[in-house]
């Protein structure tokens, strides 16, 4: 491939962009699942995972142990290959004993939000048929409300009134291994999670990830990490129900030898003060909860102690130069890693790996090892080359087989020869950084024109009495649709109407302004820090007040 721009990694002859990270070695061996591929890489690692409220820990040998115990008990009590299983449960030490064990049966795990109602709940396990569930005590009334004859596995020792034959995780674990137990043969190819999409543009469905996939994702977290020295210790309140929780927490980091502190929810106070605590080294966290720390950056380094903290990793969406440039100013020894990726590319697509890469401001990132992009126009379908934007089409192991049982749905994201349409407009600069411009699907057509929504929103955050804002399409007959903003005012201020919107006009073309303002105490979000665009553009057509 002679033709392969060294700069962008841009190929003239196939309008592909090439990674230009070191490529990802993948295991040769068809037959393999990820949990054995995670168990047998060698590291200095001794605690896998710490409880950040109880201090309880589990060390590598305990994990494995754990794992090798649960296997044994679902072997015994009929989990096969290809059977799914249901995870509902907050974030906890024992979440990827659970998952682990369940993948390496060939079985498939599928997770659920904790925040789901039962009618929600219900409905995924109407798509998924898993033949048992783990849960906790807490949320069990939500299951049983959902699924009344599915059997549960507690992971918790609270007594339940019982509902039919209740297992518990606790005695599996302390089952001695057989190591007589029927071993299926697990492919790479095989299914080992079935994720349901955020669901942010529409019905949520079920992403299917081989072992082939995940053990990609894992190498290319081992490869982004692996160039560091000494006890990496992270900690996770990312939830591990989520691809980034998931790939990062039940399986990744695992193959590093990394230590991880495992908080059952977010929590601005506990996570900073785990950090002190258990000398925490990395942090990943979503982009409000960053710009949270740069707006209290004085009150939590005067209450907390930060100073074994390196690296703080942020994705969900992509953060502008005004936060990046804020949060070094206050964190000077910190630095800002980014990652771009979506449930359907099992968590990685692209990322910043240095301070330097970090400094593109408002960029998710180069592409990831092994990974392959296109930018395409959306409207012509050309394959467009560097500066240009279009949607992002992604290439690479780690990209999914599928929707689960959804063919229509497969076959409008994935193409014939696998690649993966995105939904975000990008651009690749000169030098391979990815832009994500905004998602196709929220796109506001105003006459014709396209506006992109963070566009305007990037603009707005700029405004000294504003403290976040949400751009939203408004219907109307005239043009179309036309650009809403939501705004949160800095306490105290009186910006009105009519002053954001001559603020903005002043900034931008005409078909971009503002043209209707309402205002908020905030914005609402998804746990991975993405605007719930859907409520606000409900709310505003249902004329409610606020």
């Amino acid at each position: 491939m002679a033709s392969v721009n060294s700069r962008s990694g841009f190929c003239n002859s196939n309008s592909t962009f090439y990674s230009k990270r070191t490529p990802i070695p993948l295991p040769p061996n068809p037959s393999l699942d990820v949990t054995t591929f995670i168990s047998s890489q060698a590291h200095r690692g001794r605690i896998a995972f710490i409880d950040a409220s109880t201090g309880q820990n589990l060390t590598f040998s305990e994990l494995w142990r754990a794992v090798e115990s649960v296997s044994d008990c679902l072997s015994e009590i009929g989990i096969r290959k290809g059977h799914v299983v249901l995870l509902l449960s907050p974030n906890s030490i024992l979440f990827p004993v659970v998952c682990l064990s369940v993948m390496s049966l060939g079985a498939i795990i599928t997770t659920t939000n904790p925040l789901n109602t039962s009618n929600e709940i219900a409905k995924q396990i109407k798509d998924s048929n898993p033949v048992l569930a783990f849960t906790t005590a807490q949320l069990l009334p939500k299951i049983a409300a959902a699924a009344k004859k599915l059997p549960i596995v507690l992971m918790d020792e609270e007594r339940v009134d019982s509902v039919g034959e209740v297992r518990r995780l606790a005695e599996m674990m302390k089952k001695e291994p057989s190591g007589n137990r029927v071993k299926e043969q697990v492919d790479q190819d095989d299914t080992a999670t079935l994720l349901y999409s955020s669901g942010t543009t529409g019905m949520s469905k079920g992403v299917i990830s081989s072992h082939r996939n995940l053990i990609a994702m894992v190498q290319t977290i081992v490869n982004r990490f692996g160039s560091d020295d000494g006890e990496q210790r992270f900690i996770c309140t990312v939830p591990m129900f989520h691809i980034y929780g998931l790939a990062a927490f039940a399986t990744g980091l695992l193959a590093y030898g990394s230590t991880i502190i495992v908080l059952s929810k977010f929590e601005m106070h506990e996570m900073m003060s785990s950090i002190g605590k258990y000398q925490a080294t990395c942090l990943p966290l979503v982009p409000p909860i960053l710009v949270a720390m740069v707006n209290g950056a004085d009150q939590i380094k005067a209450k907390y102690d930060l100073s074994s903290l390196h690296t703080v990793l942020c994705g969900g969406a992509p953060l502008s130069k005004e936060v990046t440039e804020g949060f070094a100013e206050k964190y000077p020894t910190v630095k800002i890693l980014q990652g771009y990726g979506l449930t359907e590319s099992t968590g990685i697509g692209a990322s910043t790996d240095t301070v330097e890469e970090s400094r593109r401001y408002g960029t998710a990132g180069k592409l990831s090892a092994s990974m392959e992009g296109r930018i395409v126009d959306p409207v012509t379908g050309q394959i467009l080359g560097p500066n240009q934007t279009g949607e992002l089409w992604l290439k690479g192991p780690s990209i999914m087989k599928g929707y689960f049982s959804n063919e229509e749905a497969t076959s409008s994201t994935l193409d014939s020869e696998g690649w993966l349409r995105t939904g975000d407009l990008c651009y690749i600069d000169e030098d391979g950084f990815i832009f994500v411009v905004d998602r196709l699907k929220e796109l506001i057509k105003y006459k014709g024109y396209q506006v992109a929504p963070a566009e305007l929103e990037a603009l707005l955050l700029t405004h000294p009495e504003i403290t976040d804002a949400a751009v939203i399409p408004f219907p109307d007959k005239e043009v179309g649709q036309f650009p809403m903003a939501y705004v949160v005012r800095k306490t105290g201020s009186s910006l009105s109407e009519k002053s954001i919107m001559e603020f903005v006009a002043k900034q931008v073309a005409p078909y971009k302004r503002i043209r209707k303002v309402a205002f908020v105490s905030s914005i609402p979000k998804n746990p991975s820090g993405k605007i719930l665009r859907k409520d606000l553009i409900k709310l505003a057509t249902s004329n409610s007040k606020l």
